[in-house]
């Protein structure tokens, strides 16, 4: 494609990434990050949400899965290309092989978190699809399963667990200043 073969000549490219598991904050802590950076936020599954003119939870249940992660992908690609801030992934978009590819070379932060504070965060899941089915033994499992893949795009590991979001920006704030001073 043209638009992908311009954007890996772009200067532009994300300060942090966000990856993990649901509940471990990326937007929240994403867009409290970038606020105090002075940078702009961007969370890819409101890029998708918007392309297709429904809720996450909608696509997948309307559309499916593969779908969404079709529209996942080129949102990944497009705000790689074009955004210069902080950028918070869905937490499945490390499932892709090319995604991850995608990522080498960025600054991939893993907002890890264990799984009593991922129940607890996600609650009921009427909003994560992916959630809706005993929940919290699905979380075990995609907890269990994708931990090697967001280990895989990680240039740091930040344990979102048991910190408040103001502890896990102040992390971030570090990790992001060392690689830079």
């Amino acid at each position: 494609m043209t638009v992908t073969h311009a954007a890996a000549h772009s200067s532009i490219r994300p300060v942090a990434v966000l990856v993990g598991a649901p509940g471990a904050g990326k937007s929240t802590v994403g867009r409290v990050l970038a606020g105090v950076l002075g940078v702009p936020f961007r969370d890819t599954d409101r890029d998708v949400e918007q392309t297709a003119g429904k809720p996450v939870s909608d696509i997948f249940i309307d559309d499916g899965e593969e779908y969404f992660r079709r529209l996942e992908a080129a949102a990944l690609a497009a705000a790689l290309a074009g955004h210069d801030g902080v950028l918070a992934l869905g937490g499945g978009a490390i499932l892709d092989a090319a995604n991850r590819a995608l990522l080498a070379g960025q600054r991939v932060i893993w907002l890890r978190i264990d799984l009593p504070a991922a129940a607890k965060r996600v609650g009921l899941a009427r909003d994560r699809p992916l959630l809706t089915m005993n929940p919290r033994a699905h979380l075990r499992e995609l907890l269990a399963a994708r931990a090697p893949l967001y280990a895989e795009v990680a240039t740091d590991t930040v344990d979102a667990s048991a910190s408040s979001v103001a502890e896990v920006v102040a992390q971030l704030r570090e990790a992001l200043a060392d690689s830079t001073g």
